[in-house]
């Protein structure tokens, strides 16, 4: 994209946009580094799968559950930002997103998300038949969630149901059989993004009530979504017990229940009603250490019962 300078001082055409630029470009629009809240979860489904069929970590299929879940997510992101992109233009937070400003194309960012979906679905084809058989299927909510606000005040929980699918998808990935545990898993993990979706929505209420964007706090106000926050946490931490007795966890993996239970307690006590300045704290920071830290307790506690590298 042309500066304003540049299009007072320059003289002739502007020099086309490097391949690295536009891929950097691409990568912020989808914003890569947000991967880091779902993998977690998914890595925490695939090792446990591997420590019951046969105690061995399979890294080759690690590999492929990774390039699924950062493909379909990578195309989710596109796909909601080209639908977005006028909603996005009119709301001065997301005025400055890529395909706003024309940093990113709308062709180029369909042919991004075309790649990704060709990346995912390769991917599953590799890991078994039933996952490339299922992949489509995790596709739709992909693609439904971004019209969801044009249609009901409850966008979060298509969102939620989206991410739910990971856990569910890497357990099968690894043993080709569907397991319950990997449901209450997956549960956990939806019901704990649509709560802090709801956090992340309470700073866009003025500017989606007035472009008829419907979300909780948009309809019902930030106060209530903030309990509904709080509510959807509390459940996650009790799927997160009900997956650690099912799957007959460890000390390891507890200590990580005690450390998320924190970080929830922590991000509802520095976002409030009336005061929403840490907001991206909460969100970014908060919800980004809670995967990591009971990845990092599960995968200890698996390598305690005898997980082998």
């Amino acid at each position: 994209m042309t500066s304003a300078a540049e299009g007072v001082l320059g003289s002739g055409p502007a020099p086309a946009p490097r391949a690295d630029g536009k891929v950097k470009a691409f990568l912020r629009l989808v914003m890569i580094e947000h991967s880091i809240f779902a993998l977690p979860f998914a890595y925490i489904a695939a090792l446990t799968a591997m420590f019951t069929l046969d105690g061995r970590m399979h890294w080759g299929e690690l590999l492929l559950v990774t390039v699924c879940m950062v493909g379909l997510r990578t195309f989710a992101m596109a796909a909601n930002r080209i639908i977005d992109r006028e909603i996005d233009s009119r709301n001065p937070r997301t005025a400055g997103r890529e395909l706003v400003t024309g940093a990113v194309s709308v062709r180029s960012a369909w042919t991004g998300a075309g790649i990704a979906l060709v990346v995912f679905l390769g991917s599953a084809a590799l890991l078994n038949p039933l996952c490339l058989m299922l992949a489509p299927i995790a596709v739709v909510p992909m693609v439904v969630y971004p019209y969801g606000k044009r249609f009901t005040d409850f966008p979060h929980a298509i969102l939620g149901l989206a991410q739910a699918m990971g856990p569910v998808g890497a357990w099968l990935a690894v043993t080709g059989t569907w397991s319950w545990d990997a449901v209450v898993l997956g549960l956990a993990v939806g019901v704990w993004i649509g709560g802090f979706d709801l956090i992340f929505a309470c700073q866009d209420v003025a500017a989606d009530r007035a472009e008829g964007v419907r979300s909780v706090p948009a309809r019902f106000g930030i106060p209530a979504a903030l309990w509904g926050a709080r509510g959807a946490h509390v459940v996650t931490t009790g799927l997160l017990v009900w997956y650690g007795v099912a799957t007959g966890a460890g000390a390891f993996f507890w200590f990580g229940l005690l450390v998320v239970v924190g970080a929830f307690l922590y991000e509802h006590t520095i976002v409030k009603p009336h005061d929403l300045s840490r907001l991206n704290r909460a969100f970014f920071t908060v919800n980004g250490f809670i995967g990591i830290a009971l990845f990092v307790c599960a995968l200890a506690d698996l390598i305690v019962r005898g997980l082998a590298f």
